[in-house]
């Protein structure tokens, strides 16, 4: 009885050390201190969207676009030229837009989460009609909910210098 108790409660030790561990229990973001995050109602742990705190951490911002869609490079771009002449590399935060000019920093905030990531404008495109922005997949990942997703619609900001 004794050797079934203590193998249970190994058992629930490591099963929430292991949860712990890879990432389903998210841990604040190294920068930002934990008494100015909050939980979305799923429990996670983001970013207080007040404008006051954003415009601390990445300065003043101007708003461009709501409910754009935006979607992510695919992988055969990953070492190709882009046209701002930057290689893209899909592991970096960077994006393409049709009209923003190179080097221009934009955040990007998922509408149905709450996520967002600052990305730099290094390409032209996407060249499809109903989309606004491609993000590099780093960048993408980070802010979407279901992983398999191809797009998602955003709100778009630009970083006023």
């Amino acid at each position: 009885m004794k050797k079934s108790i203590t193998l249970l409660l190994l058992f629930f030790v490591f099963t929430v050390l292991t949860i712990r561990s890879n990432g389903f229990v998210e841990k604040p973001k190294v920068g930002i201190r934990r008494d100015t995050l909050k939980r979305n109602k799923l429990g996670v742990l983001l970013p207080e969207s007040s404008k006051d705190s954003v415009d601390q951490e990445i300065g003043k911002l101007k708003f461009y676009k709501k409910n754009a869609h935006a979607s992510y490079y695919a992988d055969k771009f990953h070492g190709k030229r882009t046209a701002s002449g930057a290689i893209f590399d899909k592991n970096k935060l960077t994006a393409a837009h049709k009209k923003l000019p190179f080097g221009t920093k934009v955040k990007v905030t998922n509408e149905a989460n709450g996520k967002f990531v600052i990305v730099e404008i290094t390409d032209r495109g996407p060249f499809v009609r109903s989309r606004e922005i491609d993000l590099s997949q780093k960048a993408f990942m980070d802010i979407v909910t279901n992983k398999g997703a191809g797009s998602m619609l955003v709100t778009i900001e630009v970083l006023v210098k």
